[in-house]
C-alpha cells in the first residue's frame, strides 16, 4: 500500500538539547502531526541549530489546496493556533526562532539544504534572542476622551447673554466644528501619550518594533474595551528586566486620562525572528506569512 505523499512542515529554529528532544517528541502540530527535530538529535556532525518538523499531506498542503484554505477563516484559525502552541510550548522551555505559519519544504532533504545555507544567521539570531522574550504595548484612547461629550466642555458653561437663536443649518455646523476640534484634541492627547509610553518602555528593552496600529473588532483589549488603538509597539525585552519593563510602562501610562495600555507577554519573539528561510522549490514555496492568535499585532 502506498503512503500518501507528504510536505515538510519548519515551525521554528532551535539549539537542540536531549530536554528539548523529549519536549518536542511530546508535542503536536498543524493537522494532529507528530513532531521532530532535523537533523534528529543522534544525527552525525553538527546539528545546532536546528529545524522542528512535522510532515503534512501533499493534497491538503500543495500550492494550490492553501490558497483555498486561507479562504477558510475557520482553517486559518485552527491552523495559527497549531502552529502558536508549538511555538510557546518550545519558547518555554528554550530559545527559539519562530518561522511563519506554512513555511513548507518539498522533503526534509531540501529543508535540510536551507538549514545549512542559513545556520549561521540562524546561529547568531539565537544568540541575540537567548534569554529574552517579546512583549506587546498597545494604547488605546476612548471614543469619547478629549471632550468629545459637550457636556464638559465650553458649550456646557452658562452663556453671559442670551444669543439670537441660530438658523438650523449654522448650529448644524457650529456643532460640526466642536466635534473636528474635540477630535483633534484627542488625537493630539493620545499622540502623546503614545510618545510618553514608548520613551517609558524603550530604555529597559534591547529592541522594538513599531507595527501598524489596529481597527475594527482587533482594537478591543483584552477586558474587551472599546477604543482606538494609537500604539501597537513590540519590545525585546531581556528576562531579568522585565519586572521592570513592566512597571515603567504602566507608571507611564497610570495619570492619562481617557487611555488605557495594554502589556502582554511574554510571548516568543515572532517580531525579531527573521523571515522564513529562502527554498527554491516550485511547489509550495516558502509559505505565507498570517496572523497567529495569541501573540503581539
Amino acid at each position: 500500500m502506498n503512503r500518501e505523499p507528504t510536505l515538510t512542515y519548519v515551525y521554528a529554529v532551535v539549539v537542540p538539547t536531549p530536554e528539548l528532544g523529549r519536549t518536542v517528541a511530546s508535542l503536536r502540530g498543524v493537522a494532529d502531526a507528530a513532531l521532530s527535530l532535523l537533523p534528529p538529535l543522534d544525527a552525525t556532525g553538527p546539528v545546532a541549530p536546528a529545524f522542528v518538523t512535522s510532515q503534512v499531506p501533499h493534497g491538503d498542503w500543495r500550492e494550490e489546496a492553501l490558497r483555498a484554505h486561507f479562504e477558510d477563516l475557520g482553517w486559518l484559525e485552527s491552523t495559527a493556533r497549531a502552529h502558536h502552541h508549538v511555538i510557546q510550548a518550545l519558547s518555554d522551555r528554550a530559545t527559539v526562532l519562530p518561522l511563519r505559519m506554512a513555511t513548507l519544504y518539498q522533503d526534509e532533504e531540501r529543508a535540510l539544504a536551507a538549514l545549512r545555507e542559513q545556520r549561521p544567521a540562524f546561529a547568531d539570531r539565537l544568540a541575540l534572542l537567548a534569554h529574552h522574550a517579546e512583549y506587546g504595548v498597545k494604547v488605546y484612547v476612548r471614543p469619547d476622551a478629549a471632550g468629545d461629550g459637550d457636556a464638559e466642555g465650553p458649550a456646557a458653561a452658562p452663556p453671559a447673554a442670551t444669543p439670537a437663536p441660530a438658523s438650523p443649518g449654522k448650529a448644524y455646523l457650529q456643532a460640526r466644528k466642536r466635534q473636528h476640534h474635540a477630535r483633534e484634541d484627542r488625537y493630539q492627547q493620545a499622540a502623546r501619550a503614545a510618545e510618553r509610553i514608548a520613551a517609558a518602555a524603550a530604555p529597559h528593552a534591547s529592541h522594538a518594533v513599531r507595527h501598524p496600529t489596529q481597527s475594527g473588532p482587533l482594537t478591543h483589549g483584552e477586558a474587551g474595551e472599546d477604543g482606538e488603538n494609537v500604539l501597537n509597539d513590540a519590545y525585546l525585552v531581556p528576562d531579568d528586566r522585565a519586572e521592570t519593563f513592566r512597571r515603567a510602562v504602566q507608571q507611564a501610562g497610570e495619570d492619562l486620562p481617557g487611555v488605557r495600555v495594554d502589556i502582554t507577554g511574554p510571548w516568543a519573539p515572532y517580531s525579531f525572528a527573521m523571515p522564513a528561510p529562502r527554498t527554491t522549490d516550485p511547489d509550495p514555496g516558502t509559505g505565507t506569512g498570517t496572523g497567529t492568535p495569541g501573540g503581539p499585532t
